[in-house]
């Protein structure tokens, strides 16, 4: 049995935040990984991951954030390729791509580092804020 859980604090909403751009880079790593990779079909070839992300409100304090609510493969289509001397063409010598576009995963992972980075300040200002405060009240 568990006791009440405690009202989100704004390092709680830090945190989830920091945690959600970790998705998002790791995705579009992995993307970045495969973006070579190659298949005999279309089904077996590599598909681009997405983390879907939503609001999650903590009534108790009123602060709202993010939570993941899962990673995806996204609807690119594989690209396909004539290369006969290839060990994984199918009959046709043909072979399936990832369909991985390097500029959008690096797009990806720049913006998802830059937003990670803000909450590290914002979450560094708060952390001296409080530190503040604290000295006031003993002062």
């Amino acid at each position: 049995m568990s006791g009440p859980t405690r009202p989100m604090t704004l390092f709680d909403v830090g945190t989830r935040a920091m945690a959600a751009q970790m998705v998002r880079m790791n995705a579009a790593t992995s993307n970045l990984a495969n973006v070579n990779t190659v298949a005999g079909s279309a089904q077996g070839a590599y598909r681009p991951v997405r983390p879907v992300f939503a609001t999650a409100l903590d009534a108790a304090s009123g602060l709202s954030t993010v939570k993941v609510q899962g990673v995806y493969q996204s609807g690119a289509t594989p690209v396909r390729n004539h290369d006969p001397d290839n060990p994984l063409a199918d009959a046709n010598g043909d072979v399936w791509g990832s369909g991985v576009d390097e500029n959008a995963e690096m797009l990806e992972i720049t913006d998802a580092s830059r937003q990670y980075q803000n909450m590290v300040e914002a979450m560094q200002t708060a952390k001296q804020l409080t530190l503040d405060t604290m000295r006031i009240k003993t002062s």
